[in-house]
């Protein structure tokens, strides 16, 4: 454990102690166990496989000042990972075998949990996917619940700090009546190639357009996007976009800061309205954005013109991690502290 440097990780994978499973037959799903093993074994027909049944979440786990651990918002995941579940007709898994699941991972993982100076944060990912083998497109009758953690640091290398993001209109995240408000990984398959573009022409992220008509932002590749002025904020609203936590926390903060909040359709064209606009997700709490570039119209809408992240996105930043170190009151019940 010496050798990490809690200050310098990267967003990525590291191998830690042990991985909780659960498995689900005939009706019922197992008592959950933990492993060691980094490894899984499926038949080679798994509807995983081949029928992309498969669902996931993304929490964090953070150590506050008083050594004591927290979990941001966990019956949140439960709840969004039942609606993926059904969305792409997987057994569901109760509220309450995954909080056990997710409180015995971290416990088990507990000197993975960085401390509270770095900075960094222990990611929890849990993962359901069909097991039982499957020609022709139907559900599985098994399945498999897994969680394994990982220490973090930011998802964007730059950490809070303005970066470009790109419009890209040849590329489409998600269908308005598809699987876009379910967290699943093929959202994030049809993402990879717009994505890995625009990286390699300098931009963070990709920001989508509705697929339907190509005028209202939908979200950001990996998080919802959001955008101030007149003291107001504004979000997208669309059936293709994933409900993410950490936006709907961001909406119940403004609030009370006193601020309005807009849920709606958002057109292009009013970006240029904005004085500040950001991403935000579990990985990144918010991500500021300097300027969005649309490629295809050969126009930008520029943000944060002095480089430095905007007053009120820097606000809502330090206050909602504020809450999940433990440094503010939890005055909506939104943390759990482990024993």
């Amino acid at each position: 454990m010496d050798t990490i440097n809690w200050s310098n990780l990267s967003f990525g994978y590291m191998k830690t102690d042990y991985n909780v499973r659960t498995h689900y037959s005939n009706g019922q799903w197992s008592k959950p166990e933990a492993t060691s093993s980094e490894e899984v074994t499926m038949h080679m027909a798994a509807t995983c496989l081949h029928y992309g049944q498969e669902a996931f979440e993304g929490m964090k786990a953070f150590r506050g000042k008083d050594k004591k651990v927290r979990l941001f918002r966990m019956r949140e995941n439960a709840l969004r990972l039942q609606k993926s579940c059904q969305g792409i007709m997987m057994a569901e898994l109760p509220i309450e075998l995954f909080e056990e699941c997710i409180i015995k991972v971290v416990k088990e993982n507990e000197r993975f949990v960085p401390p509270y100076e770095s900075g960094a944060a222990l990611y929890i990912r849990p993962l359901i996917y069909g097991t039982s083998p499957q020609v022709g497109v139907s559900p599985a009758t098994e399945y498999t619940f897994l969680v394994f953690v990982t220490p973090v640091g930011p998802y964007f290398k730059e950490g809070f700090k303005p970066t470009p993001m790109v419009i890209m209109r040849e590329f489409d995240r998600a269908a308005p009546l598809g699987t876009g408000t379910y967290k699943v990984g093929g959202n994030y398959a049809a993402s990879m190639q717009s994505g890995v573009k625009a990286a390699k022409l300098g931009y963070s992220a990709v920001v989508y357009l509705d697929a339907r008509e190509k005028k209202y932002i939908d979200e950001c590749g990996p998080a919802n996007f959001f955008g101030i002025k007149d003291n107001t904020y504004i979000t997208p609203k669309s059936s293709s976009i994933l409900p993410s936590i950490t936006n709907k926390s961001l909406m119940q903060l403004a609030e009370d800061m006193g601020m309005k909040v807009e849920r709606r359709p958002i057109l292009v064209e009013e970006l240029a309205t904005f004085e500040e606009a950001g991403a935000c997700g579990t990985a990144a709490v918010i991500s500021p954005i300097l300027k969005i570039d649309d490629l295809q119209v050969e126009k930008t809408y520029q943000f944060c013109k002095d480089g430095q992240p905007g007053r009120i996105s820097k606000q809502l930043y330090d206050k909602l991690r504020a809450i999940q170190y433990g440094d503010e009151p939890d005055v909506h019940g939104w943390v759990t502290i482990l024993d």
